[in-house]
C-alpha cells in the first residue's frame, strides 16, 4: 500500500529518509525552510553528500514521487504522515535547543485546522525522554485546537542511521522502534515498515526517546573504551590489532548483550584488581585514560545508591539474603554485597545475613582472610536458616540471584520491604509486600 507522507527537515536525516521512503514506492514531499534545498530535490539532486542518497533522489523526482516544498500546510494537507527531521542541536550549556522541533509542530498544527481525516504525527529528531508529550504534544493540540489520540496520532520513531552507511542502515535497520501512547495509533507507521527486515518493537514513547540515548552512549563509550585500551597497548608495545580481534570475536560475553542489564555493582576476584592494575600501570606511563580511571568510582557510587535506597526507608533490621558478588560461588573477595554490608554495620542497622553458598567454616585462604578484615565478626551475623533470618527483618535485601520466589514467598510479610539489588526477573520476584524497589528501575 502506498502512503503519502511529509517530511519535515531535509538535512542529514530528513533527505535520507525522504529518498529512501520514495524508493519504497511512497509518495514524498519534503519541506525546509532554505530554498535551496527544496530546488535541488525538485531538481532530483540530493541536498547531501551521502553515498546513494544522490541517485534515490533522482529516481524518485522522476518517477514523480519525490518532490519539495517550502509550504509546511500544503504538505501536510497532501500528506497521511509527518515525519519531523529537524535538527536538535546544543546550547552552549549542554542544553539541547528544541526551537526547530517546537516550531514544526506548531506549523503542522496550524496545518491541521484545516484538514478533515486523520493525520500521524511522527518525530524522528532526538530528544530527551518526555519531549514528545509534555513539549510537542501540547504545542500540537494548543495550534490545532485538537487532541492527541482522537483527532491525531503521536508517535516517536527513531532512527539509526550513520553517515556513509545511511541508505543500508535506512533499508537494513538493527531494529525498528516504535513508541505511541497506544498501539492503534501505530497503524499507518506499522504499515510503512512492513517490508523492513529486522526486529520490530512497538513500545511507550518515553522508550523509544530513551532507546535513541541509551545506543548513542553506548557507541560513545565503546569509542572511548577502544581508543583508551589502544593507547595502553600501543605504550605496552602490545598489538592493539591483534588484540581487537580476539577481544571482538567473543559474542558470548564481550560482544553481547552480557552484563547490559541495570543491576548491583560488579565485584569479585577479578574486575576489580584488573581495572585497578590497568589504571595504576597508566599513571606509570604518565597516560591520562579518564574512562578506564571512572570505572571504579562509577561502581562505589552504585553501592552508595544502594545504602541510600535503604536509608529513606527509616527502617533499621536488614535481612541480606546473598553475600558473595554472585549466586553459586562463595567468593567473598571484593564482593559489593559484603561493603554494602560494613557500612550498613557502621551506620548503626542491625543485619542479619542468609547466603545458601557461603558458610564461614568452608572458607579459606584469600577469600577467608579478605572477609574476616572487612567484617571481623561475620560469624554472629551469617544464618543458615533462612526463615529465622528473614522472620525479624524489616527490609529483605535481595543481594545475588540465588533466592528461590517460592522458598522466600513462605517466609515474607506483608508489612516489610524488598530492596532487589540484582534486578530479578518480574517471574521471579516477591509479591504481597508493602514496597518491592530496585536501585536503577
Amino acid at each position: 500500500m502506498s502512503l503519502s507522507i511529509s517530511v519535515f527537515g531535509l538535512g542529514y536525516v530528513g533527505s535520507v529518509s525522504a529518498a529512501c521512503f520514495a524508493s519504497m514506492g511512497h509518495n514524498v514531499v519534503g519541506v525546509d525552510v532554505n530554498p535551496s534545498k527544496v530546488q535541488m530535490v525538485n531538481e532530483g539532486r540530493s541536498p547531501i553528500i551521502e553515498a546513494g542518497v544522490n541517485e534515490l533522489v533522482a529516481e524518485g523526482n522522476h518517477g514523480g514521487r519525490l518532490r519539495a516544498t517550502l509550504d509546511s500546510a500544503e504538505a501536510v494537507l497532501a500528506s497521511d504522515i509527518s515525519f519531523v527531521c529537524v535538527g536538535t542541536p546544543s546550547l552552549r550549556s549542554g542544553k539541547l535547543d528544541l526551537v526547530h522541533v517546537e516550531k514544526v509542530a506548531d506549523e503542522i498544527g496550524n496545518a491541521l485546522k484545516a484538514k478533515k481525516s486523520q493525520h500521524v504525527f511522527v518525530l524522528r529528531s532526538t530528544v530527551l525522554p518526555g519531549t514528545t508529550e509534555t513539549i510537542v504534544q501540547p504545542i500540537l493540540e494548543r495550534a490545532s485546537g485538537r487532541r492527541a489520540g482522537s483527532d491525531f496520532s503521536l508517535v516517536y520513531n527513531p532512527e539509526f542511521m550513520r553517515e556513509g552507511s545511511a541508505v543500508a542502515d535506512f533499508l537494513q535497520p538493527p531494529y525498528t522502534i516504535m513508541g505511541a501512547q497506544d498501539a492503534s495509533h501505530l497503524k499507518c507507521v506499522r504499515e510503512l515498515y512492513k517490508n523492513v527486515p529486522g526486529k520490530v518493537f512497538e513500545t511507550s514513547i518515553k522508550v523509544a526517546e530513551m532507546v535513541k540515548y541509551v545506543s548513542n552512549a553506548f557507541h560513545a563509550a565503546k569509542v572511548s573504551f577502544a581508543n583508551e585500551i589502544g593507547t595502553l597497548c600501543k605504550h605496552l608495545q602490545v598489538d592493539a590489532q591483534d588484540v581487537t580481534e580476539i577481544f571482538t570475536s567473543d559474542t558470548r560475553l564481550n560482544i553481547s548483550p552480557a552484563y547490559l542489564s541495570p543491576g548491583f555493582a560488579f565485584g569479585g576476584s577479578c574486575l576489580p584488581k584488573d581495572v585497578r592494575a590497568m589504571t595504576h600501570k597508566a599513571r606509570e606511563l604518565d597516560l591520562r585514560l579518564p574512562m578506564l580511571e571512572s570505572l571504579l568510582p562509577s561502581n562505589i557510587e552504585h553501592v552508595e545508591r544502594a545504602i541510600d535506597t535503604i536509608m529513606r526507608t527509616s527502617k533499621r533490621k536488614i535481612a541480606q539474603l546473598g553475600l558473595s558478588f554472585k549466586a553459586g560461588t562463595d567468593d567473598l573477595r571484593e564482593s559489593p554485597q559484603v561493603q554494602l554490608v560494613k557500612r550498613l554495620l557502621g551506620e548503626g542497622y542491625e543485619v542479619r545475613i542468609w547466603d545458601e553458598d557461603v558458610s564461614l567454616g568452608r572458607l579459606a585462604g584469600s577469600n577467608r582472610q579478605y572477609i574476616e578484615e572487612v567484617i571481623p565478626h561475620i560469624g554472629s551475623l551469617l544464618s543458615a536458616d533462612l526463615e529465622d533470618v528473614v522472620r525479624n527483618a524489616e527490609i529483605v535485601v535481595l543481594g545475588n540471584k540465588s533466592i528461590d520466589k517460592q522458598r522466600l514467598a513462605k517466609y515474607i510479610r506483608p508489612n516489610q520491604f524488598i530492596i532487589d539489588l540484582v534486578n530479578l526477573d518480574k517471574s521471579r520476584r516477591a509479591e504481597g509486600v508493602a514496597r518491592y524497589e530496585g536501585i536503577c528501575w
